[in-house]
């Protein structure tokens, strides 16, 4: 059964009534007497789980994305090493060259 927003012309009151859909809407307020209109409000709706969009209507193309995140997760939850795990999804590189050596430094010259 739907709850309706009504509003008091005359105290300004506001106040929700549960009616059914074929019940006429109400015209005076049962506290002053005043004539009430039904007020707009937005429907209530509730999100659950993931989310409606992703989940519920996903595409070809993110079914398989979800498909392949499942089971990098599941083969990255057995394996405690992040280290491990890093290293076998990058790509192999050869080593770095050591750094060059730095010049001495010299004093700066001396203004008067």
């Amino acid at each position: 059964m739907p709850t309706y927003e009504y509003e008091c012309n005359k105290c300004r009151h506001v106040f929700e009534v549960r009616q059914r859909i074929s019940e006429p809407a109400l015209t005076t307020h049962e506290g002053c007497g005043g004539e009430v209109h039904r007020l707009i409000s937005p429907a209530p709706f509730i999100l659950k789980g993931e989310g409606w969009y992703v989940t519920d209507y996903p595409s070809e193309a993110r079914k398989k994305a979800r498909e392949a995140e499942k089971s990098t997760a599941s083969s990255t939850a057995g394996n405690g090493d992040k280290a491990t795990d890093k290293s076998s999804t990058t790509t192999p590189s050869a080593p770095a060259a050591p750094p060059a050596p730095k010049p001495a430094a010299s004093p700066a010259p001396k203004t008067d």
